[in-house]
């Protein structure tokens, strides 16, 4: 069986397991997302913002997607209700060692589907990089390439850390939630 096979099923064996308060953080961190991407960008429409340039039919998939992959990111993060005897931990050879890095690897697609859905000429390091005409001529071109990118990242960060997850289970410290001791 193949690596990613095995993380696939590792991944998926990983969200089966999950209780309502995962998938409870999972839907208010795409929410979150959603609207910290869409609003500013106006892919969200809102009095707060505007936009000069029109939003593309990509952008909605691409911040749907986005918002989905962020939330499932986030959940990673909540531990589990400790309801079953918990295993012995594992030793660190057998531990994922890019733990950090797919923290990073999520927070860098979070920020590239901001400049993959945003206004290409809103964007004010894009204008002074490029003027308003190299915004729409260079930058609105790239812009699908962003997405694709964040996407690609916010996927690669949930996989890795939802088959570790399973692999290597958080396990509480001793007297964990014991008050005083």
């Amino acid at each position: 069986m193949s690596s990613s096979r095995r993380s696939f099923g590792r991944a998926g064996k990983a969200l089966r397991a999950w209780q309502a308060r995962q998938w409870l953080v999972a839907g208010l961190g795409a929410l979150a997302t959603a609207v910290a991407v869409g609003v500013p960008t106006d892919v969200v429409p809102t009095p707060l913002f505007g936009r000069s340039v029109p939003v593309q039919w990509w952008n909605y998939p691409a911040l749907a997607l986005t918002a989905a992959l962020a939330g499932l990111v986030l959940s990673t993060y909540v531990r589990p209700p400790v309801a079953s005897p918990v295993p012995p931990p594992a030793s660190p050879s057998t531990q994922h060692p890019g733990t950090a890095r797919d923290g990073r690897m999520g927070a860098l697609g979070g920020v590239l589907s901001f400049f993959a859905v945003g206004c290409p000429v809103c964007n004010k390091l894009v204008l002074v990089l490029l003027g308003s005409s190299g915004a729409l001529s260079y930058w609105a071109p790239l812009q699908p390439l962003f997405a694709v990118a964040s996407v690609a990242l916010l996927a690669e960060a949930a996989l890795r850390r939802l088959s570790t997850r399973s692999q290597c289970p958080v396990v509480p410290a001793p007297n964990a939630g014991i008050p005083g001791a």
